[in-house]
């Protein structure tokens, strides 16, 4: 047994990533994908399954599939195929699924292909397995009252999903939070998926293994029901250390599907894990093989936008951003475009880009919001930021402007306006403020005298705080230096 516990373990997880597509309409009827629709109101007879309704293959679904496997870099398949996926549950009305799978005669829609992400200070590449389309099953409704039933919402039947499969390259829970962030970034700047976790359009599942380093890959479970990226984290941490500790005691992992119960932060047995014999993938018979030509991906290809790396490279390069600071603005194509829009009204990038990733991030953490559900506009930061270079305000009430502004909806000149918050000039007034701090704090006085700068600094705060910060922080250190006899 002591022999077992020394044993160190190497994790290996692979993660399988559902994104719900940035379509109108469903994979296979012209039901809409409304989020948030009152239940079973977007449904017809294909993507309830009735017999007889023919499914059609939505172009445009496709075209975003071949959008993210070529910002991949994987390999796309001329001829791919459709297939009927078999399992029963409640909300998938006729017991299959049409999806892809990887088979060397009925290949999936692309495979291969890498992802870089942050690990250990340096960048490595996650390969990726497979990038497959299929279409989402309905969804169930569990009454908190319990009552012994669940009631199904179909609206979400037949809404059209990519699934991005790695190879199992991630070496820990660290690490897949890092893949799911830089994958969410790319399918946001391709255009591909809102990627927002809370409302299900990225859903992920982990294969989970410990192995002994160089050793074969130890017995994997299945974590299922991580409904965000902080999720996922901790489910994965919690499964490694579980299978860890049932190693220790010389018992065996057992191949099952787990589901993470965030409330108690912890993994439970589901069901044993299913392989792929155990869905009895058939080829779909209602659709023909998805045949591509070079047009098509030519097309495609000539229309993929900007993606995180090249837009990051560009920032740093067209405007002297370190590169920490242009990874934080590429953090999502709106900040990104927030950023760009205010330096062509503000022209000075470092400046826009130390308020974006300092002050406005902070707001946006603290409200876990996006910069782009916040009322906040490029015209208004830079308005913002022009005041404080003109002297108008200080720095420090540009701050609580800035919150103001984004909690009321305004521009800083009203808020200034109506506040009273312009900086004051008045250099009378400002000795006076002056001769009334010196007379105050003798000690910081006498320390500034003996040549402690660092009392200065203090003496400039309590000027600031007589005046409500509406002093001007220049013209307080510069009457100070005078009265205590030009100290410097």
């Amino acid at each position: 047994m002591a022999r077992e516990t020394a044993i160190r373990y190497e994790t290996v997880i692979g993660l399988e990533i559902h994104v719900q597509l940035l379509t109108a309409s469903k994979m296979f009827c012209g039901c809409a994908t409304t989020f948030g629709a009152p239940p079973n109101t977007l449904i017809c007879p294909v993507c309830l399954g009735l017999p007889g309704a023919l499914p059609v293959i939505n172009r445009h679904a496709v075209d975003l599939g071949l959008r993210t496997a070529l910002a991949l870099g994987c390999t796309v398949h001329r001829r791919s195929q459709f297939h009927r996926k078999n399992y029963y549950y409640p909300d998938l009305p006729k017991n299959y699924q049409i999806s892809q799978y990887q088979y060397a005669d009925h290949p999936p829609l692309a495979a291969g292909g890498v992802l870089e992400i942050a690990s250990g200070g340096q960048r490595r590449p996650i390969r990726i397995r497979r990038v497959h389309l299929e279409e989402d099953t309905g969804r169930l409704v569990h009454p908190e009252t319990g009552g012994g039933y669940s009631l199904v919402d179909y609206n979400r039947s037949g809404v059209p999903l990519m699934e991005v499969v790695t190879e199992p390259d991630l070496r820990s829970p660290a690490e897949a939070r890092e893949f799911l962030l830089a994958l969410r970034r790319l399918l946001q700047f391709a255009e591909v998926s809102t990627g927002r976790m809370e409302e299900g359009t990225l859903r992920c599942d982990a294969n989970v293994s410990l192995q002994v380093p160089g050793g074969p890959r130890g017995i994997r479970s299945e974590v299922k029901n991580m409904n965000s990226i902080r999720s996922v984290e901790r489910a994965l941490a919690f499964e490694v250390a579980r299978q860890a500790d049932l190693l220790a005691r010389g018992e065996a992992v057992v191949q099952e599907t787990r589901h993470w119960d965030e409330r108690r932060g912890l993994t439970f047995g589901s069901r044993s894990k299913e392989e792929a014999q155990d869905y009895r993938y058939f080829p779909e018979p209602d659709l023909v093989p998805l045949e591509l030509d070079d047009a098509w991906l030519d097309r495609i290809r000539a229309a993929l936008p900007e993606l995180p790396g090249a837009r990051r490279d560009r920032f740093v390069a067209a405007f002297g951003l370190s590169p920490y600071d242009a990874d934080l603005l590429t953090a999502s194509p709106a900040m990104a475009r927030f950023f760009e829009e205010t330096v062509g009204l503000f022209p000075h990038p470092k400046t826009v880009a130390n308020w974006l990733v300092g002050e406005v991030t902070a707001y946006l953490n603290e409200h876990s919001v996006e910069i782009d559900q916040v009322a906040l506009r490029p015209s208004r930061l830079a308005a913002l930021l022009r005041l404080i270079e003109d002297g108008t305000i200080s720095g420090r009430l540009a701050k609580e402007i800035l919150v103001e502004m984004i909690a009321q909806d305004l521009d800083p000149s009203a808020i200034i306006e109506a506040r009273g918050l312009t900086q004051i000039r008045d250099e009378e007034f400002l000795r006076r403020v002056v001769d009334e701090v010196i007379a105050a704090h003798p000690g910081p006085v006498a320390d500034v005298r003996a040549g402690k700068e660092k009392a200065l600094g203090f003496l400039v705060g309590q000027v600031m705080r007589a005046t409500g910060g509406r002093a001007n922080p220049e013209a307080a250190n510069r009457l100070l230096r005078e009265r205590l006899g030009g100290a410097r």
